[in-house]
């Protein structure tokens, strides 16, 4: 085994807006692909693609209740 210690490393809040951000317009985009590939899909994948579709627009919400949380640790000054 190596004897080396594990360090983590620290705690980068720096981007965390900016990385949600984008991770909301790939979900965004994924529910338009969705959408569109429901026009060519069965009943029962279209039926699973709606519920694969709330669950994104869930984690959506999500996301912008954690970039909101995020703002506001900026503005109270967080450390890295």
């Amino acid at each position: 085994m190596n004897n080396k210690s594990y360090q983590p490393h620290p705690d980068d809040r720096s981007d965390n807006v900016e990385k949600l951000q984008d991770m909301i317009e790939n979900t965004l985009e994924n529910i338009d692909e969705s959408e569109a590939a429901m026009a060519l899909s069965t009943e029962e994948e279209q039926k699973m693609i709606k519920q694969k579709n709330e669950n994104r627009k869930i984690s959506i919400d999500a996301m912008r209740a954690e970039i909101k949380d995020e703002e506001a640790a900026r503005k109270n000054g967080y450390t890295e």
